[in-house]
């Protein structure tokens, strides 16, 4: 967490996997040069930039898109959802580069607008086998920029975290446009079966891991809880572990009812960064920190500690024989609610 917006607020971990991915990325241009030169020595470097910085925005763009269901199914992957933002900036510069070497390489020679050249050099719309591809590679790299330059905290606080986040999603939108793009190229110019097969096997990947995890996240949703009007029973005090959190869904929201010094706290499920899933992660001292960024809030208030001002709701609790009973109708924001204990 950060007071000032700073262009990166760096830190030992950040400059660790910004050092990898640096890396990574320059590892497989090099490796994709090398093997294309060795097998087809004629191919020039505008070609190969293209399709060398292409490929790699692709593979990145998977990568991104599975840390998130992977993050959700399995808590090792959280350390690489934590500057996912990085890699997203960085997935941009690669399509960037792809899609700036593509427009001079097919557009920029002639005595016509490059980008007026893209929509206009082939008008066959109406076509699937012969649809202009270049288009949709371009709407994508639009939506990458924007989702690129929006990335920092300074937009995710002044849009909100809803608004914020419903923008991002339209990761999905760039994502199904190249495929479209990747899918009709390949079809178009090579009619490569490995390329499409990849695309196949990605998509795959991605939607299948998607899939599983909204099929936990719908579990949890499900989880049953019954009682009075004015409490609801929702679970044995020896179900929830010391210094971590049930989370329960109460009148279609997620709450997170954490144990802790011999006490219990139940916050809104959601952190106000990202929206990130309070009760999955731990009390680290004495504040309910996040697992995807470390926002912190004090368990009895839902308050982020001095000098921080995010809140989160807070509900009430009592416990029965060592029963765990809720009171449904949340607190506002920032209410301080005194912790039941056992």
């Amino acid at each position: 967490m950060g007071l000032d917006y700073q262009l990166v607020l760096w830190n030992k971990f950040k400059k660790t996997y910004d050092k990898i991915i640096v890396l990574a990325m320059l590892l497989y241009v090099i490796l994709f040069a090398a093997i294309t030169l060795t097998f087809n020595s004629e191919t020039s470097i505008e070609t190969l930039i293209i399709r060398a910085f292409g490929s790699l925005a692709i593979i990145m763009l998977h990568i991104i898109l599975i840390i998130g269901p992977l993050s959700r199914l399995n808590s090792s992957f959280l350390p690489i959802l934590y500057n996912r933002r990085h890699l997203g900036v960085s997935m941009f510069i690669a399509a960037l580069i792809h899609g700036g070497f593509s427009i001079f390489q097919f557009h920029a020679l002639g005595d016509v607008n490059p980008i007026y050249s893209i929509f206009t050099s082939n008008m066959d719309y109406g076509s699937l086998t012969n649809f202009p591809f270049q288009v949709l590679g371009f709407f994508a790299l639009l939506i990458l920029f924007v989702l690129a330059s929006t990335s920092h905290d300074f937009f995710l606080s002044n849009l909100s975290a809803k608004i914020w986040k419903r923008l991002h999603m339209m990761v999905y939108i760039a994502y199904a446009l190249i495929i479209a793009h990747v899918f009709l190229g390949a079809f178009q110019q090579e009619t490569s079966t490995f390329t499409i097969g990849l695309l196949i096997t990605g998509f795959i990947i991605v939607s299948g891991l998607h899939l599983v995890s909204a099929y936990k996240e719908h579990k949890v949703d499900k989880t049953s809880t019954n009682g009075t009007e004015n409490w609801l029973k929702v679970c044995d005090i020896s179900e929830i572990e010391e210094d971590r959190a049930k989370i329960f869904t109460i009148q279609n929201e997620r709450v997170a009812i954490f144990k802790y010094d011999g006490k219990l706290s139940a916050i809104h499920n959601v952190c106000k960064h990202q929206g990130g899933p309070l009760g999955e992660g731990k009390i680290i001292d004495g504040c309910i920190t996040c697992p995807w960024h470390g926002y912190q809030y004090l368990p009895h208030n839902g308050q982020s500690p001095p000098p921080f001002t995010e809140k989160v709701s807070t509900y009430q609790l009592k416990l029965e024989n060592k029963t765990v009973f809720i009171n449904p109708k949340a607190f506002d924001e920032g209410t301080e609610v005194e912790p039941c204990k056992y």
